[in-house]
């Protein structure tokens, strides 16, 4: 009589969860914006209004919460819409609490309205961070962006958080920030060394904390982005080269703004000349059945595929807005 085979035991629910958790860099943007946040409104000098901050908060969850039930979703997911909040509340800057409501209602809102589709899949055109705040900026004259010298010791405690994220995504879109980064770089570096000037005024100009949510929490949004690695290299030049030119050319601020809005009608084209995988945000997958130690490769593959198909069934990986 053989004696049967041992089997692995199943991840408990909470190690899953666990596990589903630390997978999402969402969790780890809000984690980082927000503790930025508190730290900016408590020990900084953000000029963070505590009504301004609630306002956009509390607007960024309701519009969510209203598109998921307009879109027909299954759930309602706060993340992606704390993390716009939390980026505006960081960024914008206005007197009137209006006008903070329109931002997230904009940002928020493009998601579900503002979507192009393609042969894999749908995705929303502009990063809702971004259209919110050029959104106010060309609508009002009550609004401004706030470069966010946050000091020596803020800024380089949120760098490092900053590189700690692209830990956190490993490879999936760190490649887009890592390309603007040095399109950039080459742009103000070689501007400064064309004209002559000194490596503080390109340091300078890149030594603010505006610069590293852009660079690191809004391009690098990974449903705005083209889907394969070249677009995004592609993608992350064209907007380094378009702000410059609004900077340097137009002599005008918020040229990294501009530029992302403007180039974010460049990535259907991007991702047809282009292709590439649609990006879906990790998801929790059902509990999965225990699988034999020793199993052959097929009994492994054949369990990977009841996966997939409890995921499709789910429609785990086919997000309409987020």
């Amino acid at each position: 009589m053989t004696s049967p085979t041992p089997r692995a035991a199943a991840p408990s629910g909470a190690i899953r969860a666990w596990f589903a958790f630390r997978s999402d860099p969402r969790h780890y943007q809000v984690a980082v914006l927000g503790t930025l946040l508190v730290w900016g409104a408590l020990g900084l000098d953000l000029e963070v209004r505590p009504a301004t901050a609630a306002t956009v908060l509390a607007t960024a969850l309701l519009v969510q919460l209203v598109g998921t039930r307009w879109a027909g979703l299954a759930r309602f997911d706060p993340r992606s819409a704390l993390i716009s909040g939390l980026s505006l509340t960081l960024l914008l800057r206005t007197s009137s609490l209006w006008v903070a409501a329109l931002a997230a209602v904009v940002a928020i809102g493009s998601k579900f309205v503002l979507r192009v589709s393609g042969a894999r899949g749908s995705k929303h055109i502009f990063n809702p961070t971004n259209l919110g705040i050029v959104s106010v900026l060309l609508l009002t004259d009550r609004a401004w962006v706030s470069p966010g010298q946050w000091g020596s010791a803020a800024l380089g405690a949120f760098a490092l958080a900053c590189l700690g994220f692209l830990v956190v995504r490993r490879a999936e879109r760190s490649d887009v920030t890592w390309a603007f980064l040095g399109a950039y770089g080459a742009v103000v570096f070689g501007r400064a060394l064309w004209l002559g000037d000194p490596p503080a005024i390109p340091l300078h100009q890149i030594a603010n904390g505006a610069f590293l949510v852009f660079a690191f929490f809004m391009i690098s949004d990974p449903k705005t982005t083209p889907d394969s690695r070249a677009g995004r290299v592609l993608f992350a030049g064209l907007v380094a080269l378009g702000a410059g030119f609004v900077h340097f050319v137009l002599f005008r601020p918020n040229g990294l703004l501009w530029s992302l809005a403007a180039c974010a009608l460049l990535v259907p084209v991007i991702d047809r000349l282009l292709p590439g995988r649609n990006y879906a945000w990790p998801a929790r997958a059902p509990a999965r059945p225990s699988v034999p130690l020793g199993a052959t490769a097929s009994t492994a593959d054949a369990a990977d595929a009841a996966d997939a198909a409890a995921l499709a069934a789910r429609g785990v990986g086919v997000s309409l807005a987020e």
